[in-house]
């Protein structure tokens, strides 16, 4: 299965897909941490990338589906692929459109998780990261045993950049005008699929699973 999961910053589609894509058997593939790992090391593409992410701005298409395509063309994609964080505009849906066609493709389903703009910034203004390991708490949700300490490997947590409010808004703001339309896109093809993105993650996995036909 080839899939693609939109849906605003925070409303939970990296969750989704860590979940979804293991009983699927699909490899999870999400632009949001390739930029960061080249952020974080500090390599040409991780310094272009930086100029628009920190300001909650997207990076070019150009450089976004050239990274994506290398990616597509590694050898665990065969058994299918879940992207997150791609496409994000419609430039980019018709790059992955041509791409697949190219290779006598298509998506299978595009997946839309809805959460109404004020608990996605609830839920990132309160997320913090262990910069050390990866692991992800929430300072409501999933309280870390002590206070701004990993519970995995005892780092000191942090607020990335672009989970500050006033990077949120901007990011928000950047996806209504740009990703959204989207939803348009595909719902010509028949291939959008509408979740609600409210309640437990639990709750979003069974109604994702269900408008696949997945049965456990």
């Amino acid at each position: 299965m080839k899939m693609v999961v939109l849906g605003g910053p925070g409303a939970g589609k990296g969750t989704q897909l860590m979940r979804i894509a293991k009983k699927l058997n699909m490899v999870h593939i999400s632009t949001g941490d390739i930029f960061r790992e080249n952020i974080s090391k500090d390599t040409e593409l991780g310094k272009l990338a930086n100029t628009y992410i920190s300001k909650g701005n997207l990076v070019p298409d150009s450089v976004t589906c050239d990274m994506v395509a290398d990616r597509l063309k590694k050898k665990d994609c065969e058994t299918g692929y879940a992207l997150d964080g791609f496409p994000r505009t419609i430039e980019q849906a018709k790059f992955l459109d041509k791409y697949l066609s190219d290779k006598n493709e298509e998506l299978d389903a595009v997946i839309d998780i809805e959460v109404d703009d004020s608990l996605i910034i609830e839920r990132l203004c309160g997320r913090r990261i262990c910069p050390d390991c990866g692991a992800s708490f929430h300072i409501k949700y999933t309280i870390p045993k002590k206070d701004g300490i990993c519970d995995q490997c005892g780092g000191k947590l942090i607020q990335r950049q672009d989970d500050k409010v006033e990077t949120i808004k901007s990011r928000l703001e950047v996806y209504h005008r740009q990703t959204e339309p989207l939803k348009d896109f595909y719902k010509e093809s028949g291939k959008l699929i509408i979740i609600d993105g409210n309640g437990s993650a639990d709750d979003v996995e069974q109604r994702i699973l269900n408008s696949l036909g997945v049965v456990e």
